[in-house]
């Protein structure tokens, strides 16, 4: 073998060099199989193109071919791509631009067509004479400042031109429409995605670079096909987006109708990503044929443009229509599976890349397309702003410029003379005009430069009158101000950052849609929340400590003065104190009357029905046996660290001590909870609220006064802190009722305060003054002993109900815009009658809401009396108490 290695000469001027065969087809092979991943099959990371998708677009748009022209003929399209960019054959570029112009192909066309270019059904397209295209506007978005050397460019196949090597995409285009491609030894198939998704992934990634791809699939969930379709289980998309390799199952959609003969018929609408509607229905009847799904009559392709999708199914009268959907799933391509592997050019290299890659590698590629652009409009502004300066030096010696010319032979002449003249003299322009620019801003020259007197030479005379020079002036002005902008942008990577993300979202408002293709978890897979439907529901609290949620609905709304409903069933020394609204996926946090907070998610409260019990919190949440809650606060967004470093809780005691602490303290839960305020001996805690930190807070007390402050005269503090005088409570047996937080630009909220022998009025918020934190305060009811001390003090609007709880279970809805408004010096009016001895316990608001009975019935434990005036309703009832009465003092509101 080492002999046959060793060169032989046959004769004096010819060498012929022996090599290992083996090595030679090596080499070879390498060589051509890098030459079809990188130049034919795989798509490159930062634009998401292949070479033929990239040449027939940039050939479009040097062909001038755009949306906002007339289409031109595919074939004129075809041939120019081909002789200039594309030496491989008129077939595969004519299907290149025949797919990107197919809605169901593509997540977002990248092609406006006209003519047949073939149907979901398998259909083929026209001949590319027939057929007509243009840029679609999506795809100008991909094109866009490709003028401004913002990419590099190389030669075509014959080095007569200059073609892009990368497009510079505002579109994170490899996310949205995917790719798929087979080169040698690997091939690559992404799916499409959602265009806001994709974008609400590359900004989050912007704002956190360190974040996961886990993170991201927050905001990239799924693909999303441009034919719909339901993806069932999201373990193997979980997988791609993580690893870059995965598997999706695919589903069509359908629904099931009931014909007038009373037989069953299953319609299917959307079909899985690039399944034929007319193979599905031809392979439904070879397997009703063949007797492999049985109970099927008849199955129809009634497909149309106007109507979409529409495969009928027809079923025996003995056919069950969910078995027979499982066989479809099972034997058929109405559920499909497809393999992800995202593979595409990355530096030159084939690699596989997760979410959090192809997201990183679109945003780089973004961030160098701004910097490109910014140098080539700084460059062009300063070469305009130099020229500009010329023509204001030129203005400023006219007299001189012209004769120098007149004087001149030739005009070679002309602008040597121009430029000697100006250095000799030192032609300066005003320092006026650059009095706020640094030298690193701008420079003047000194004279003219050869530019500077060439651009004179060629000067239009009607440039020389007196506007002309203020026009001229503007612009090198205006000129100034853009490159002070330009010089900033790259100074600033921050800045460049805020201009990629301003750009996506331009992008996402102009072009995105909402998600096509539904998601569908698996049961092992499913998350909490997911399972648990997002609704409001009412939850109460009792005396003794029973805690759980009720579905809103069940509160029917009824008059002001009505009877109520029984709304929870208790022992008799027990009765509903807290009532309130939440979200089944909001965070409870629970304060005790001694100052602890515990947290507890309000799809764990248990469900119960309106007149059940509940069940102890301490079975919940572990609160010791002598503490109590005293105070929920609802939270939607505990996990946004903006939310919560913009948020505030506020406290108060029953002394009247108040304190403000960060939400964010409050946002990491455990077990055993945490103290929020150190409360003194005699005292406990009253009342929480959650604030944005620029709210006015309202401290009522039993004796029937309020104050009113500004938030921002309480600092905030830490969780250990004991707190800082609010309204200050003279007698004993005096003690705060309530707190409030008000919006001081929110014009529509009024003061509602309730007394326990169920009087109560609305009065404005700016009826009571502004003062320092701790003092008396003013008078906020009348109370007397018809009206019994004051217990509850709330902001509401006329959108709102009222839900008022009574110590023996009882609860009405009203509307609060059946109470009138009067003064502070009012008693109010008659909210609810009370059984003797019975009084208010807690008063609640609740979003107003029609409540329908579905059989239109009101059940047992209620007293229907929501058509009738309040009045009428007391005298009609049995159990109406001669001391319930609603007579008036002097000075209140009628309102009865």
């Amino acid at each position: 073998m080492e002999e046959n290695l060793q060169p032989q000469e046959t004769s004096d001027n010819d060498r012929i060099i022996q090599v290992n065969i083996e090595e030679q087809m090596k080499t070879a092979y390498i060589d051509y199989s890098m030459s079809v991943i990188v130049g034919r099959a795989l798509p490159d990371v930062r634009d998401g193109f292949k070479p033929v998708h990239r040449r027939v677009l940039f050939g479009m748009n040097e062909l001038g071919n755009n949306s906002n022209k007339p289409y031109k003929k595919s074939a004129r399209v075809v041939g120019d791509v081909m002789g200039k960019y594309h030496p491989h054959g008129d077939a595969s570029i004519y299907d290149t631009l025949v797919r990107m112009a197919q809605q169901f192909s593509m997540r977002h066309v990248l092609v406006d067509s006209q003519g047949n270019f073939g149907t979901q059904d398998g259909d083929p397209p026209a001949a590319m004479r027939y057929t007509e295209v243009r840029l679609h506007r999506f795809a100008e978005a991909m094109l866009e400042d490709i003028e401004k050397d913002t990419v590099d460019f190389q030669p075509n196949f014959d080095d007569s031109l200059e073609e892009p090597t990368v497009l510079p995409t505002r579109i994170p285009q490899l996310l949205v429409n995917g790719s798929s491609g087979i080169a040698v030894g690997m091939a690559t198939n992404m799916m499409p995605h959602n265009l806001g998704e994709a974008i609400d992934g590359c900004i989050a990634y912007i704002d956190n670079k360190e974040i996961t791809a886990e993170e991201l699939i927050q905001y990239v969930k799924a693909p999303d096909f441009p034919t719909g379709g339901t993806i069932y289980g999201m373990e193997g998309v979980r997988q791609a987006l993580m690893t870059g390799r995965g598997r999706v199952v695919v589903r069509g959609k359908y629904h099931i109708e009931t014909k007038q003969s009373g037989r069953e018929q299953i319609v299917i609408t959307e079909v899985p990503y690039q399944v034929g509607l007319d193979a599905l229905t031809d392979k439904i009847g070879q397997l009703v044929n063949d007797k492999t799904i049985e109970g099927i009559a008849h199955v129809n392709n009634e497909s149309n443009k106007r109507e979409g999708t529409r495969i009928v199914v027809d079923l025996k009268r003995d056919g069950v229509a969910n078995v027979i959907v499982n066989q479809l799933f099972k034997f058929t391509e109405l559920q499909t599976s497809f393999g992800i592997n995202n593979v595409a050019i990355s530096k030159g290299r084939p690699r596989i890349l997760n979410v959090r890659d192809l997201i990183s590698e679109f945003v780089e590629f973004r961030m160098e397309v701004v910097i490109r652009r910014t140098k080539f409009e700084l460059r062009k502004a300063e070469e305009k702003a130099h020229i500009l300066e010329g023509y204001l030096k030129a203005l400023d010696h006219l007299d001189e410029v012209i004769a120098l010319i007149r004087g001149s032979r030739t005009p070679e002449e002309a602008k040597e003379s121009l430029m000697t003249k100006s250095r000799e003299e030192k032609w300066y322009l005003g320092q006026e005009l650059f009095a706020d620019l640094t030298s690193e801003l701008y420079t003047q020259e000194e004279g003219l430069s050869d530019l500077q007197a060439k651009a004179i030479l060629e000067l239009r005379l009607q440039r020389l009158t007196g506007m002309e020079r203020d026009k001229i002036l503007e612009e090198f002005n205006e000129l100034i101000k853009n490159i002070k902008r330009l010089k900033e942008l790259l100074a600033s990577e921050d800045l460049r950052y805020d201009l990629i993300k301003k750009e996506l979202a331009e992008v996402k408002e102009k072009f995105g849609n909402p998600r096509r293709s539904e998601i569908q978890y698996l049961a092992d897979e499913m998350r909490i929340e997911d399972l648990i439907e997002q609704e409001d529901v009412v939850i109460t609290i009792s005396h003794l400590g029973y805690i759980k949620r009720t579905s809103a609905t069940e509160y029917r709304q009824q008059r002001r003065g009505g009877r109520g409903a029984i709304g929870s069933k208790t022992r008799q020394e027990d009765y509903v104190e807290h009532l309130f609204v939440a979200s089944t996926h909001d965070t409870m946090l629970f304060f005790t009357e001694k100052g602890r907070c515990y947290w507890l998610k309000v799809y764990e409260i248990p469900e119960g029905e309106k007149q059940s019990k509940g069940r102890a919190i301490q079975n919940l949440i572990q609160i010791p046996s002598d503490d109590k809650v005293r105070a929920i606060i609802d939270v939607k967004k505990i996990d946004d660290k903006d939310f919560v470093n913009s948020h505030y809780i506020v406290l108060c005691t029953k002394k009247g001590i108040i304190k403000k602490t960060l939400l964010e303290d409050f946002s990491r839960p455990r077990a055993n909870g945490v103290n929020a305020i150190n409360i003194v001996e005699g005292d406990e805690l009253l009342e929480a609220r959650m604030t944005n930190g620029e709210d006015e807070i309202m401290l009522a007390i039993k004796s029937g006064r309020a104050i009113r402050f500004e938030e921002s005269k309480v600092r905030p503090t830490g969780r250990g802190a004991i707190g800082v005088g609010g309204i200050e409570v003279d007698d004993e047996t005096d003690e705060v009722i309530g707190m409030i937080c008000v919006d001081k630009d929110d014009k529509e909220k009024t003061v509602l305060v309730v007394s326990e022998k169920g009087f109560g009025k609305r009065t404005a918020v700016d009826e009571y003054r502004i003062t320092n934190r701790g003092g008396k305060g003013v008078k906020t009811i009348s109370v007397t002993e018809k009206t019994g001390k004051l217990v509850g003090i709330l902001d509401v609007t006329e959108k709102e109900d009222l839900i008022i709880t009574c110590k023996s279970g009882i609860t009405l809805r009203t509307a609060v815009n059946s109470i009138k408004a009067a003064g502070r010096a009012t008693q109010g009016v008659k909210l609810i009658r009370l059984d003797e001895g019975d009084e208010i316990a807690a008063i609640s608001k609740i979003n107003e809401q029609e409540v329908i009975e579905e059989d239109g019935s009101i059940s047992e434990e209620k007293v229907e009396n929501a058509d009738q005036p309040a009045t009428d309703v007391e005298n009609n009832n049995e159990s109406t108490n001669d001391n319930n009465d609603t007579t008036q003092e002097p000075g209140e509101q009628e309102n009865q």
